[in-house]
């Protein structure tokens, strides 16, 4: 059994090789082209194994699959592997497919993979021992290179130079992109160069991708990246971010206190000693002292003395200095120049040029001018340190006085605002003060300069002096007409007398009192009512003129204290009140009484009895409180309109009935109820008309107007166009008769015709003609010559009207069978004149009328 065992182990392994081969067979007679690639037997992850030109099988493929996963094909045909293979067998076949999506064509390639012979197998042994040099090389070029050109650089080589030939490129920026062909590489040594300088500042470094590649366009190797880097020299300035720079601090600020920072940049590369700089200051104007540092690595400049005073120096300048290489003598520097200006504080106070003051001013002179006070501040001029706010700080308790600043000079201006009295004062001493406008922050004790002023009154002839410019009296109310009582007094302020003043009524509202012209005392004129309009407060306001014997005058305000009386019942200023029905029983209902609060609340309410009136059955009342109360509906009352009398009692029993409207609504809320209701009825007595009903009855009347205004010119434009008929009448028209012979007609007529409606008139030639009388069954014509006539439609069944006969120059009437009246001026022919002029005329139409008629 061994050794059946034995023989059938070659057999099996025949079987599977001639199924791999008929495999293989198959799989090629499918591909468009078969590609063996020699691999050793272990192969790591991402490992090139080959290439494969796909443009002989399909030139336009945007689609690469491989059939095998452990692999990966690139675009140019490069196989790679993607995870690490241990080949168990001699050979592995794998397929790529190739697709074009867009006219659906797909073709394969197929890949036999043979493991290499054990001479490639130490070959491999051999290379995997060696140092792997295909990877990127740190490599720099000095900035600014003074060569010699082309200058050598670096070497590229590929570990795949050994078993194939090789030739090397680059690409990127400085080769095939600017700056172009700064960088070059020997194609078969990979020898690297560069071709001219280069400037840091402009391409800090150039990051190529290096090729390897065989000569029939194979590719060994993955590209390779390449980073060159520039390297730096100390070959730019810093320079200051400004040519001059400005800084303000204030004067006596502390030590230490920051002025300002300046600031350099340097081009060269960052966070090395190119760019470390170091500021320092080189020199100070005016140079005593020195009051000014900089720190050498922020350039922040700061204080270093507490002497700074603007009224000594307003500005200093500065030359300062920067440096790189951190301030060593060899590092580049520059200069630039600094100006500080010094800020002005409140530090000096005004000071007043004199210590005191005399002036002098007339008595009752308000609004001038009496004196001008000048003081000198150190500060800067026209700023808020340098000018003076004035005060009065003595002397000036009753107001008459006031001093301001003048911004022009700032000089303060003492003026008069309220008279002076030299009977009362004759000399006035002042006590004034000066500040500036900004707080002091001075060193002084004393926060404010002061002067004294001395006023002196002049004495002035004067007229009557109206004080207390309001005096009062107090009157009743209702007092009897001719109560008199004390006015008005004015009196000469020189003699403290009111004789010889006059006094007269300049305003009195109402016309209620008089004034004595002598005395000023007052008398009522008319009964004076507390609760007129014109009433506020209960005083009532009368304006008097006082005038002495010279003429001079003053005015004054008599205040007349109306004293109330309880003339007033208490009232219901709410004359209407809605009850919403559903939701509510009662209403509230509040009195007022003008009168005095003594003579007013607590109210009483009651309800007035009317004869014929059931109030006590449907309404009741419940007090509230002092001055309300609340009205009840009893017995279920219809919706509707109810007049309720209600009498209200003051405390002192004076009262006044009101009518009081209540409107018991279906609603909900007061707003909602439109319904107006008779009173103690219930009976709608209207509705009111929303907004589209009263435009929907003007736009009817607007119409019926337009209508009428139709009718009425359509009336005058027929009177205004007569008509007139030709003297052969009879024979072009015809006559309308409801008779066999012709009727007893007679009317008086000319040579000249002419027609009208019913009911109009018109004037012919030399006369009128009378219209047509229109009856049941009956029609008449009827012709007037020389005067005017007028005829009313009749409209009785079977009844005939006509005309009488006209004689003279009289005016006949004609009744119809309503009362209207046919008139007709001046008949001047007789019956015997018409009957000749129409008889040849009407006597040969008179049948063939006849028969028309009937038809």
């Amino acid at each position: 059994m061994a050794a059946a065992g034995h023989a059938g182990f070659p057999g099996g392994a025949l079987c599977r090789q001639l199924l791999l081969t008929l495999a293989i067979l198959t799989a090629a007679c499918d591909a468009c082209k078969t590609v063996t690639l020699h691999v050793p037997s272990k192969l790591d992850a991402e490992k090139f194994i080959g290439r494969v030109n796909l443009k002989e099988c399909f030139k336009s493929a945007n689609a690469i699959h491989s059939s095998d996963p452990d692999f990966q094909i690139l675009e140019d045909g490069s196989v790679y592997t993607t995870n690490a293979i241990l080949l168990s067998s001699e050979k592995r076949t794998f397929t790529i497919s190739l697709a074009n999506t867009e006219n659906q064509e797909e073709k394969t390639v197929l890949v036999l993979l043979e493991r290499q012979t054990k001479k490639r197998h130490s070959q491999e042994k051999v290379l995997r021992r060696s140092k792997r040099r295909w990877a990127p090389i740190p490599c720099s070029v000095p900035e600014n290179s003074l060569g010699p050109f082309p200058l050598f650089l670096q070497q590229i080589q590929s570990d795949t130079a050994q078993n194939y030939t090789i030739y090397y490129s680059i690409r990127g920026p400085g080769v095939d992109r600017e700056p172009l062909n700064l960088f070059y590489v020997e194609r078969d040594t990979g020898n690297l160069f560069c071709t001219r300088p280069v400037d840091r500042e402009q391409y800090e470094s150039f990051e190529l991708v290096a090729f390897a590649t065989t000569p029939d366009g194979y590719t060994p190797e993955l590209p390779l990246p390449l980073v060159i880097r520039i390297e730096d020299e100390n070959d730019n300035y810093p320079i200051f971010t400004e040519t001059t720079y400005i800084f303000a601090v204030s004067e006596n600020c502390r030590i230490g206190t920051t002025v300002g920072q300046v600031c350099a940049t340097d081009k060269d590369e960052p966070d090395t000693l190119h760019t470390r700089l170091k500021y320092s200051i080189i020199e100070q104007l005016p140079a005593s002292p020195v009051v000014f540092s900089m720190h050498p690595t922020t350039g922040v400049i700061t204080t270093s003395s507490s002497q700074l005073d603007r009224e000594v120096f307003d500005k200093y300048q500065l030359k300062i200095k920067v440096q790189d290489m951190d301030g060593q003598y060899f590092g580049l520097q520059t200069t630039s120049a600094c100006v500080i200006n010094i800020v002005d504080v409140n530090d000096n106070l005004p000071t007043f040029t004199r210590s005191s003051y005399v002036t002098s001013v007339e008595e009752n002179r308000i609004d001038v001018e009496i004196l001008r006070v000048t003081v000198e501040d150190k500060d800067l001029i026209n700023t808020a340190n340098w000018r003076a706010n004035f005060t009065i700080l003595k002397g000036n308790e009753n107001g008459n006085f006031k001093i301001v600043t003048d911004p022009k000079t700032n000089e303060g201006v003492l003026c008069v605002v309220k008279p002076l009295n030299y009977e009362e004062k004759q000399q006035v001493t002042l006590q004034i003060g000066a500040v500036n406008e900004a707080p002091y922050s001075g060193s002084s004790r004393s926060a404010m300069n002061m002067a004294t002023v001395t006023v002196n009154v002049q004495n002035q002839d004067e007229g009557p002096e109206c004080s207390p410019a309001v005096q009062t009296v107090r009157i009743k109310e209702n007092a009897p007409v001719g109560t008199q009582s004390s006015g008005y007094k004015a009196y000469d302020p020189d003699t403290r007398s009111s004789s010889g003043i006059r006094y007269k009524k300049l305003n009195d509202p109402q016309g209620w009192v008089t004034i004595n012209e002598n005395s000023g005392s007052v008398t009522t004129f008319r009964s004076l009512d507390r609760e007129a309009e014109t009433i506020r407060n209960g005083m009532y306001n009368v304006t008097v003129l006082a005038t002495d014997k010279d003429g001079r005058t003053c005015t004054g305000i008599l205040g007349i204290i109306l004293e109330d009386v309880n003339d007033n019942g208490p009232s219901i200023p709410k004359r209407q009140v809605i009850i919403c029905k559903p939701v509510m029983s009662s209403a509230e209902i509040v009195a007022v009484d003008p009168d005095e609060p003594i003579h007013g609340p607590p109210f009483d309410f009651s309800l007035e009895q009317v004869p014929n009136s059931d109030v006590y059955r449907m309404w009741r009342l419940t007090k509230i409180n002092d001055t309300a109360a609340r009205l009840s509906y009893q017995n279920d009352p219809q919706f509707g309109q109810y007049t309720v009398p209600i009498r209200v009692t003051d405390r002192l029993g004076q009262s006044l009935v009101t009518q009081v409207n209540v409107v018991v609504c279906d609603c909900v809320t007061e707003n909602d109820c439109n319904l107006r209701i008779s009173p103690q009825t219930g009976n709608n007595r209207g509705i009111m008309l929303g907004k589209w009903a009263i435009l929907a009855i003007l736009l009817g009347i607007a119409l019926l107007f337009c209508i009428l205004f139709t009718l009425v010119c359509g009336a005058s434009g027929a009177a205004k166009k007569p008509k007139v008929f030709p003297d052969d009448l009879a024979q072009q028209n015809l006559i309308v008769s409801n008779t066999e012979a012709p009727g007893d007609d007679r009317v008086c007529s000319t040579n000249g015709f002419s027609a009208h409606t019913v009911g109009s008139s018109a004037q012919g030639i030399c006369g009128t003609m009378g219209s047509g009388v229109k009856g049941r069954g009956q029609e008449t014509i009827e012709m007037v010559k020389g005067g005017h006539q007028t005829l009313e439609s009749c409209r009785g069944a079977g009844q005939h009207h006509t005309l009488e006969s006209c004689k003279g120059g009289g005016q006949h009437t004609l009744d119809s069978c309503r009362g209207g009246q046919v008139e007709v001026e001046n008949c001047k022919y007789a019956h015997s004149e018409w009957y000749s002029f129409t008889q040849p005329r009407l006597g040969e139409e008179s049948i063939r009328g006849h028969t028309l008629i009937k038809n």
